[in-house]
């Protein structure tokens, strides 16, 4: 194994260590917690409308639902609103863990 410079071997050999600039750091400023929690209660809001949404009455009188008879049989059809709320759930999932990730910085 050849190593090109003395530093690459002083740093194997631990006689120096590697410079760390402060910016190197994860340091979180006001603006990035804020965006964390709009992004956390916008993919919640968006998770429980997904949620909810397909299972009544309004979920008939769209667009999509009449635009042509193909595309109204798997829209009405159980197995497709209940992707559309799975979908939800995944998005409820997503903002229940940038919660956790924004607690756990916010002790640091």
């Amino acid at each position: 194994m050849s190593l090109d410079s003395p530093q690459e071997q002083n740093m194997l050999h631990g006689t120096e260590t590697p410079h760390e600039d402060p910016e190197d750091h994860s340091h979180y400023r006001w603006y990035h917690k804020a965006g964390a929690v709009l992004f956390a209660i916008f993919c919640f809001e968006l998770g429980v409308f997904l949620l909810v949404f397909p299972w009544l009455d309004f979920w008939e009188q769209n667009f999509f639902a009449t635009w042509k008879p193909e595309v109204q049989q798997v829209w009405m059809n159980a197995y497709f609103r209940g992707l559309v709320s799975g979908l939800g759930l995944v998005n409820i999932f997503v903002s229940f863990i940038e919660i956790v990730r924004l607690r756990r910085f916010a002790t640091e």
